[in-house]
Formats: structure tokens, C-alpha cells, sequence
């Protein structure tokens, strides 16, 4: 039954206020972080309203937020998106410094990782999202 549910694409939604840091993560990350998950397309947002937006839409599978982002970091609009949105997609946090590991945890991000980007690192948690994602597909 799994078989039948795989999607051949899914749907990263990438928030920063900053075009380069949704660039790095593109690049970072690729169009498959991994072989076992689905091709990746990349839905840019640079502000919340449009963040809040997509979510409603639904379709997406994963978020990237960029904590660093002015004037609502990731880690408040991960906190907000997980009271707000039903079956909130998982969220993997840009983090400015390791140190605030803590706060990745405040705003119930399910992974993080540090900024600057590292493509290994952040391919290697993107692709684990995807595959929570694609397992709670399977259960639904």
C-alpha cells in the first residue's frame, strides 16, 4: 500500500526575508537531498502572510524557515504555524548560532540545523523530514 501512496515530488516551502539564504537552501538541498525521498520543488516565501497563505493551501510537505529572518524570525513563525495550522508540515529551523539550539526547541521545530547553510547538513535534515512526511502520508 505504500507503493500506491508515493509521491514522485514534494513540496518544500523555503521563509526567509533574504533571496540568498532561499537560494542557499535550493542549492543546498538540490532537487532529491536523498535517494530514498521524492524530487523537491521549492515554494519561496519572504514573508509570513505568504507563509500563512500556502500553509492554508495546502500541498506542502515540509517548511524550511530561516530564523534570522526580519521582521519575523523562523523560530516565532514556527511556533505560531504549529498552534495555527492543522497537521502543521514538519519544519527544519535555520539556525544562527548552535547555541540556539534551545529556542529551535521553544518554537517545536522538529529539526535545525546552523546558519550558514551546510548543504550536507541540511540535505541530511530535509530528507528526514521528507520521510516523516512521506510515512505519515502512508498512515493517513
Amino acid at each position: 500500500m505504500q507503493d500506491s501512496v508515493r509521491r514522485t515530488t514534494a513540496t518544500v516551502l523555503v521563509y526567509s526575508d533574504d533571496a540568498n539564504t532561499r537560494q542557499q537552501v535550493r542549492l543546498a538541498a538540490g532537487r532529491r537531498p536523498a535517494p530514498d525521498v521524492p524530487q523537491v520543488e521549492y515554494l519561496e516565501c519572504a514573508t509570513v502572510p505568504a507563509v500563512l497563505a500556502a500553509l492554508e493551501l495546502g500541498g506542502v510537505d515540509v517548511c524550511v524557515l530561516d530564523g534570522e529572518a526580519v521582521p519575523a524570525g523562523g523560530m516565532g513563525v514556527c511556533r505560531q504555524i504549529k498552534d495555527e495550522i492543522f497537521r502543521c508540515p514538519p519544519v527544519l529551523l535555520l539556525m544562527g548560532r548552535p547555541q540556539d539550539a534551545w529556542l529551535a526547541t521553544w518554537s517545536r521545530a522538529d529539526a535545525a540545523v546552523s546558519h550558514p547553510v551546510d548543504p550536507m547538513a541540511l540535505a541530511e535534515g530535509l530528507a528526514g523530514l521528507l520521510r516523516r512526511s512521506e510515512r505519515d502520508l502512508a498512515a493517513s
